[in-house]
């Protein structure tokens, strides 16, 4: 037995391998699909006029802030009822008094001071004049000393009236400024003193605003900068005239209400921190609004701003919804998928504005793809075909109406 097992052993497995031989496995092959695998929504791309709008943010500031500040020192007698935080006020109203008797006082005296120093220039005047007819009755000849006709008396006199009709004005002055006169209209941010309160030279009295205009600081991104015109023309004389683009307000404080204004200046110089260009962008009347049915603005309100650019012409834009990782697009050329790289020259959170890559009538496709490979074959859908032979009649309509 023990010679005949590896005789039996080999018969076996050459039976088994007759049997693989002759009976080899078979794939379960499939015939290639030639037609089309996914339907894709597609747009033909074309040239258009565009107006860039640039997008901003900022808050709300006053373009003219002041802080009150006590020119006299005493006690508080008067406040105005619009002197408190949130108030308005109109120019030259007087919003509060200091007590003014010592200055009322102190002209008074400087009054009674001028008159003496009048009454003494008056009694120099006449010795002059006493003088001189001294001089010519004596006899003497020749041109009479200054001394002999004081001169030097009556130009002391003459200072003393000076000196006292200046203490005069000074004392006037400072009894004026016992009345703190709005400087413009406005309204009140903050106050720092109440009814009684004795205040000192230079004490701070109330921080004011005024509401006639109000600035917005808006950061624009360097990319930004090639598609908008900033006032920087130093050449106009007056610089009012030298105004930017139009802007356009808006904030979800307010429930989407917009406010309109425009850039007024551009800064000198890129900010050190952001390095980013900076303007100036300015609302009139941004109180008055109520009476529009706006609410006003707020001073330190966060807002965006949307910032009227160039015109554009013959600019290829496409949806942002179309480009893949910031760098190409899919398009259709006869029913399959060809891959674009492109470049951007400006987008928004919406649209990109194409500076190659693309050529006007290519057919982009909008569908999202995700992993897809060119050289696939797809069929357009029926709003895309609609789409093409619109356009493909609306420009025949045109070229027809240019021959005519």
């Amino acid at each position: 037995m023990k010679k005949f097992a590896p005789i039996l052993i080999l018969a076996v497995l050459g039976g088994i391998a007759f049997l693989v031989i002759s009976n080899p496995p078979e794939a379960d092959r499939h015939t290639p699909v030639d037609g089309p695998q996914m339907t894709v929504d597609v747009i033909p791309v074309s040239k258009t006029s565009y107006r860039v709008k640039l997008e901003s943010y900022g808050t709300v500031q006053p373009r003219t802030q002041s802080m009150l500040v006590a020119q006299v020192g005493g006690e508080i007698t008067s406040i105005n009822g619009s002197l408190r935080d949130g108030g308005f006020f109109e120019k030259g109203e007087e919003l509060l008094s200091i007590d003014s008797r010592d200055y009322l006082a102190d002209v008074k005296i400087s009054e009674a001071s001028l008159m003496d120093a009048k009454q003494s220039l008056a009694e120099q005047e006449a010795r002059a004049v006493q003088a001189l007819e001294d001089w010519d009755r004596l006899g003497n000849k020749g041109e009479a000393p200054d001394l002999v006709l004081r001169k030097p008396q009556l130009l002391a006199a003459e200072s003393r009236v000076i000196s006292a009709e200046s203490a005069l004005d000074k004392a006037k002055l400072k009894l004026e400024r016992t009345r703190i006169v709005a400087p413009y209209a406005g309204r009140v941010m903050s106050r720092q003193v109440d009814l009684g309160q004795v205040v000192n030279s230079n004490s701070p009295l109330a921080e004011v605003y005024a509401v006639d205009f109000v600035e917005i600081r808006l950061p624009l991104r360097n990319r930004d900068l090639a598609f908008i015109d900033l006032p920087e023309d130093y050449r106009f004389e007056n610089q009012e005239e030298n105004i930017g683009p139009e802007v356009t307000i808006y904030s979800e404080l307010s429930g989407g209400t917009t406010w309109q204004g425009r850039v007024v200046r551009t800064e000198s110089a890129i900010d050190d921190h952001a390095r980013q260009l900076h303007v100036v962008a300015q609302i009139d009347d941004p109180f008055g609004a109520r009476a529009r049915g706006k609410p006003p603005l707020k001073i330190g309100q966060y807002v965006t701003a949307e910032l009227t650019g160039s015109l554009l012409e013959e600019a290829l834009v496409i949806p942002n919804r179309a480009i893949y990782q910031g760098s190409y697009v899919y398009i259709v050329v006869e029913d399959v998928l060809q891959r674009r790289e492109i470049s951007i020259a400006w987008q928004n959170q919406k649209e990109a504005i194409i500076s190659e890559g693309l050529e006007e009538g290519d057919m982009l496709v909008l569908t999202s793809l995700g992993q897809v490979s060119s050289g696939v074959r797809v069929r357009l859908s029926q709003n895309s075909l609609d789409t093409e032979h619109s356009t493909v009649m609306s420009s025949s309509q045109s070229t027809t109406l240019g021959l005519n």
